[in-house]
């Protein structure tokens, strides 16, 4: 008899952890159940408890929000894939798929789950990452394929100046980035140097374009 699969949900929404527990209820109707052993709603928070769990000796898989408080989802991708390599972690995010799929793969995500996924999707993508397998939708397949060949400007975005770039795209001011993530001003601004260079734009302005035409824009927090 299979165990029952042990996950850990991080994301800052109460009503998004409340709704994604009860989905795991209603659709554990057969081999393995599914067992929500902790959740957290900030970046540090998922670090920690999934230490307090000793990694995969007590989780099998851990759903991690992209925009989480603090620390973000990549981030903490990052750190849980060098802390603990055998533990999944399964992206969920309301960013299309077209615009973070590719990346977190990349980072060595297990797949990537838009939040408007259906339970019966949420259930069976749970269940293939945590067997080892890796959940891709259609979407995320042609977002690979097109990344493959080629894709865009941002793919060849660091990882910190993505998150500069998706702060820059929304509005959020040098000083205001630098406080968000850490960073002292001058370094942001080297950053924003680098990114209007690798995608041909010469202001905030057309780098908001340039993403809207992309589809790449993220709804407003």
């Amino acid at each position: 008899m299979q165990h029952a699969i042990r996950i850990l949900i991080g994301d800052d929404h109460r009503i998004v952890r409340e709704g994604l527990k009860q989905v795991m209820r209603d659709m554990s109707n057969g081999p393995p159940e599914i067992h929500v052993m902790a959740e957290a709603e900030t970046g540090p928070g998922v670090l920690a408890q999934v230490a307090a769990l000793d990694g995969p000796r007590g989780l099998d898989l851990v759903l991690l929000d992209i925009g989480l408080p603090e620390r973000d989802g990549l981030d903490v991708l990052q750190a849980l894939r060098d802390a603990w390599p055998t533990l999944p972690v399964l992206m969920l995010s309301t960013y299309p798929e077209n615009q973070y799929a590719v990346r977190c793969i990349r980072l060595g995500a297990a797949g990537y789950l838009h939040k408007s996924a259906d339970p019966d999707t949420m259930v069976a993508a749970v269940r293939k990452a945590a067997a080892g397998g890796r959940y891709v939708s259609a979407t995320t397949a042609e977002a690979l394929a097109t990344a493959v060949g080629g894709g865009s400007a941002t793919e060849a975005l660091s990882h910190r100046e993505h998150q500069v770039f998706r702060l820059l795209i929304v509005g959020r001011s040098v000083s205001e980035i630098g406080a968000q993530l850490g960073l002292a001003s001058n370094t942001v601004s080297t950053y924003r140097a680098r990114i209007l260079d690798k995608t041909g734009t010469k202001n905030d302005v057309e780098l908001a374009l340039y993403a809207e035409r992309l589809g790449r824009n993220p709804p407003a927090a």
